[in-house]
């Protein structure tokens, strides 16, 4: 078994390079006028096509399709933009054109009458498929939208080729109406039969949330997920005349993505308490994402349940720092409880298998009543798979924790101080920090001080953490840099580490301000720690992930020529039409 075990959630990111905005719709309409116009350039110059069957057949029919679309689209409950209009229906004069003029481009100007025909035909598939994945996945809803610029181009060439021909337009609009319906019905198949979703519809979700911030997303998620219980450890910190401290380890994942799900999940929780609460980053994997919002507040609920009537004790141990192979483990001891926070820093940090978590907890067990293991995720070269039970790398993060276990042991001997600490920064999501910006956690033990820094991101540059443990170096004694993993920074693709928009020189001072302002807020401290059972959390469920991306990168394959062979099908029976009715 290797680290990277799966590689299809990585494949999945690559498809945001298939996102594209819109051009304006001038640009778009400029194009439709253009196209016509060279086309009656050359019909003056030439007389294989009819003069102005550029203007009337191919600009003005685009042109008033641009006006017609939307607002057909909208009496249908679904609104698709003026750009988006356009844009379509300047793809669609582009491949009319290249279909159409084809054969008089080779001396064929006597087969003008069919191609021109088998270009609105194309045309006609292409706005029904198109506009059914980002407007309406009902086809009964796209079949008129969908029609006016090849009606209105089989009208206008029947001025040049006898009103007969709108029969051979009506004909090829049907042939290659059953084509689209085809092609839809092969690549709707295998998502409905595995996990019983709609592609369409998918597209549809997708394209809203990513336009208007819907999260009718969340519906998909719940159909394909299933109910999980997952542990929960939380440090509760105690001052005197001071506010508490929570510091919590969910092992469920804040994804997948923007307000989608859990991608929120720290903003969540850190607003549910009172306290100053760090939501770091445990062991799971995006089989572990919560379908909706709604779900954050069960692992809430079992957070306040599992602190109610918690034990407090005075007592702390010197952390210290444990490495195997690639994993360093910076341990410290609170109470009952034992802080454990890991990383592969300088190598890419990515998730950890909810397994490996648990067997580490399991271990930590024996020497504590609670195990808080974390994950720092403070290393990104590039979105990767996770780290895998058994896997070279995971026996370097379970040899660690032992160590750092057993080193622990008996430590928590001494009396000791908590500071905290919060500073919002002034860069956003799309720049890689979400809501809370920092938090720096500082517990001072026998003159040992030892800072926790963390940022509300998803993973962070490989120069951020060295930057941060430098700068900090003559105000503690160990410090650690790590992610809350909160992915409301992330809309499409995975990868948006802090320090990938904003140079770690820019955020190093917000984390030594954090520090700063957590060393002057120590204060004499108890700790109680609390691991909740979080029940019936709906999460993605195992190796779903996994199989729906398989599933789409199968599809993405057979696509191609599943196409080709409808289109080449398509082209036959307009052929075999076009002879028959002339």
């Amino acid at each position: 078994m290797t680290e990277q075990s799966d590689g299809s959630d990585v494949r999945m990111a690559g498809l945001s390079k298939y996102i594209f905005t819109a051009p304006s719709w001038p640009r778009s309409l400029a194009i439709i006028i253009i196209l016509g116009m060279l086309i009656d350039a050359a019909s003056m110059r030439s007389e294989s096509i009819v003069l102005f069957f550029g203007t009337l057949a191919f600009s003005v029919p685009g042109i008033l399709t641009t006006l017609l679309t939307r607002p057909l689209i909208r009496t249908r409950g679904r609104m698709i933009t003026w750009n988006r209009s356009a844009l379509l229906a300047a793809a669609g004069t582009v491949f009319a054109v290249i279909v159409a003029i084809f054969p008089v481009a080779l001396g064929l100007a006597a087969y003008l009458p069919l191609s021109f025909a088998i270009a609105m035909g194309l045309v006609f598939g292409i706005r029904m498929l198109v506009l059914a994945a980002i407007a309406d996945y009902h086809l009964s809803r796209v079949v008129l939208p969908a029609l006016p610029q090849s009606v209105l181009g089989i009208a206008a060439a029947s001025l040049f080729f006898g009103p007969g021909y709108i029969a051979l337009g009506a004909v090829l609009h049907l042939v290659f109406g059953f084509g689209c319906l085809l092609f839809i019905w092969f690549v709707e198949r295998p998502l409905n039969k595995g996990f019983h979703i709609s592609a369409l519809n998918f597209i549809n979700t997708f394209i809203e949330h990513m336009t208007d911030g819907s999260k009718r997303m969340e519906d998909f998620f719940r159909e394909i997920g299933e109910e999980v219980t997952v542990p929960q450890v939380t440090l509760a910190f105690e001052r005197e005349g001071k506010d508490g401290i929570i510091f919590t380890v969910p092992n469920v994942h804040p994804g997948p993505m923007g307000e989608i799900g859990g991608g929120n999940l720290t903003k969540r929780i850190h607003d549910a308490f009172p306290e100053e609460v760090l939501t770091t980053h445990g062991c799971s994997t995006h089989d572990f994402n919560l379908v909706s919002e709604s779900e954050s507040e069960k692992i809430v609920a079992a957070m306040q349940d599992a602190l109610d009537g918690v034990s407090f004790v005075p007592r702390a141990g010197r952390s210290q720092r444990l490495q195997t192979g690639s994993v360093s483990v910076l341990c410290q001891p609170v109470g009952d409880a034992l802080m454990m926070v890991s990383t592969r820093w300088p190598k890419k940090t990515e998730d950890l298998d909810f397994s490996i978590g648990m067997t580490i907890m399991a271990e930590g067990h024996s020497r504590f009543s609670h195990c808080a293991f974390v994950d720092a995720h403070n290393c990104m070269a590039d979105v990767a798979s996770p780290v895998a039970l058994g896997s070279k790398v995971g026996n370097e993060y379970l040899s660690a924790a032992a160590r750092g276990i057993a080193a622990a042991a008996g430590g928590a001997v001494h009396p000791f101080r908590a500071g905290v600490a919060h500073v919002p920064v002034p860069f956003s999501r799309e720049e890689g920090f979400g809501d809370i910006g920092v938090q720096a956690l500082v517990i001072e033990v026998d003159g040992q001080r030892t800072a926790y820094v963390l940022f509300d991101g998803n993973n962070m540059v490989e120069g951020l953490r060295p930057a941060v443990l430098a700068a900090v170096a003559g105000l503690v004694d160990e410090c650690e840099a790590m992610t809350s993993d909160s992915h409301v920074v992330n809309t499409i693709s995975g990868k948006n580490p802090v320090g990938m928009h904003v140079p770690p020189e820019r955020i190093v001072p917000y984390a030594v301000e954090a520090v700063q302002a957590a060393i002057a807020d120590l204060a004499p401290a108890r700790v109680g720690a609390a691991s909740a059972c979080c029940r019936d959390i709906m999460v993605f469920g195992s190796n779903r992930i996994s199989e729906l991306a398989s599933t789409v990168n199968a599809m993405l394959v057979f696509i191609p020529p599943l196409s080709l062979a409808i289109l080449l099908v398509a082209f036959l029976l307009s052929v075999i039409a076009y002879l028959v009715m002339g």
